[in-house]
């Protein structure tokens, strides 16, 4: 009997070796955090998982649709140092409040060589905190100055030259047509602001790296009343619309669609959605074939100064395989994967050498406009405690009809800082 038992236990023994061998030699998966999107980040999963040749398995996990839940989620699982997070899809603004504790793993350098090269300098900006680049740029977005080529010739506009916001105020008004904004509060108000703001050659942080208690918001400045004279003078000529206090980024390009559209700023998958709602049959093509497109608005006597959206990948610092996962990011990040990416999900590539493709130029006409915005992008502010100013803006300067160039900025700027001094509530 106790040479059975010894025998058995040696045959475990024996067995349990050779199952972590096995495991030990099994090919490692890496869990890809993606933000929703029409497929594409789970084909090129799938794309260097083949590609790896057995050196590592590519699985995406689903993140929330709005960005506040992405946000929340990574956050939390990161907090508790969850392994599982291998690679991870990043809005810019997450970036910081990610680093600051070292829930990123430090970006090798030979990968940050190869993975930066050609990349526009919004995208390289929005990776960048504190000096050091702490993801890697996947795709880039600006949003455009979009507009109806009939009105701006009837309203007597020189689009080939830059246009500024009381210009476009101005031709709407005349013509009894609607310039298409965001003003719903939710993450696209802090993107116009922030876009006004930055225009007018001011900062809605002067020192962004700073501790919370020790920010200083550049709010109560020239460009910040600038900013909310905009918004003040769209609402008071009418040319917002009733429905300006909710509109967002599709309510914008459904207006511009229609009778009443003349003008509007907005991200480039307007013209992707555009043309397959002609396809579709729900929007004529003559409509299509007005569409006109520049650069972004300027503040009277501003600066361009795009805004700047897009994923960065960053690589989770408790993962079990981070030169793994940064092997990948590699992979998924190469230019002529970044230009099927744009090509089949309308995602606007970081990386200039993924507009040379045919395919992209032929599905974006205007290729060369996205690609050189992006180099004039200003990202919104970098920060550890974006939420609180993001979140602060957006109950601040909203609805658009409460905004006065003489007090808003000077009441945002105190209540932000208040919250960031722990002395109020969001």
């Amino acid at each position: 009997m106790r040479r059975r038992m010894l025998a058995a236990g040696a045959a475990l023994a024996v067995a349990a070796g050779i199952s972590a061998c096995s495991a030990e030699a099994g090919t490692p998966t890496l869990t890809w955090y993606i933000n929703p999107d029409a497929g594409g980040q789970e084909a090129l999963a799938q794309a260097c998982t083949e590609e790896a040749d057995g050196a590592y398995t590519v699985e995406t996990a689903l993140l929330p649709r709005d960005s506040a839940g992405q946000r929340e989620q990574l956050a939390r699982r990161l907090a508790a140092r969850d392994s599982s997070i291998d690679i991870m899809s990043l809005d810019p603004p997450f970036v910081p409040e990610l680093a600051t504790p070292g829930f990123l793993a430090p970006v090798p350098e030979d990968i940050a060589q190869v993975t930066t090269e050609g990349v526009v300098a919004g995208a390289i900006d929005a990776a960048t905190w504190d000096g050091k680049l702490v993801a890697i740029p996947f795709w880039a977005n600006t949003q455009l100055l979009w507009y109806r080529k009939s009105v701006a010739e009837a309203a007597g506009l020189d689009m080939t030259e830059p246009v500024t916001w009381q210009q476009l105020i101005d031709a709407a008004e005349s013509q009894g047509k609607l310039l298409a904004v965001q003003g719903q509060r939710n993450e696209s108000l802090t993107v116009w602001i922030n876009a006004l703001v930055a225009s007018a050659g001011g900062e809605i942080l002067t020192n962004p790296e700073a501790p919370a208690a020790e920010l200083e918001l550049g709010l109560e400045t020239d460009a910040g009343k600038q900013a909310a004279e905009v918004i003040s003078q769209i609402v008071e000529a009418g040319v917002g619309g009733p429905g300006l206090p909710t509109e967002d980024e599709p309510a914008s390009l459904a207006l511009f669609q229609g009778d009443q559209g003349s003008f509007m700023v907005n991200w480039p998958f307007v013209y992707s959605s555009t043309v397959t709602a002609v396809q579709a049959g729900s929007v004529d093509q003559a409509v299509l074939d007005d569409f006109g497109w520049t650069t972004y608005p300027v503040v009277e006597g501003g600066e361009p100064a795009p805004p700047v959206g897009g994923i960065s990948l960053g690589v989770g610092a408790f993962s079990q395989h981070p030169d793994l996962a940064y092997e990948a990011v590699a992979c998924i990040v190469r230019p002529e994967n970044q230009a099927e990416y744009m090509i089949t999900n309308g995602n606007p590539a970081a990386n200039t050498e993924a507009y040379e493709d045919p395919k992209v130029q032929e599905a974006y006409p205007m290729y060369a406009e996205i690609r050189d915005s992006l180099d004039q992008a200003v990202p919104r502010p970098k920060t550890p405690f974006y939420n609180e100013v993001s979140t602060g803006l957006q109950q601040t300067w909203y609805p658009p009809s409460s905004v006065d160039p003489d007090a808003t900025p000077a009441q945002s700027q105190r209540f932000i800082t208040s919250v960031l001094r722990g002395e109020s509530l969001l």
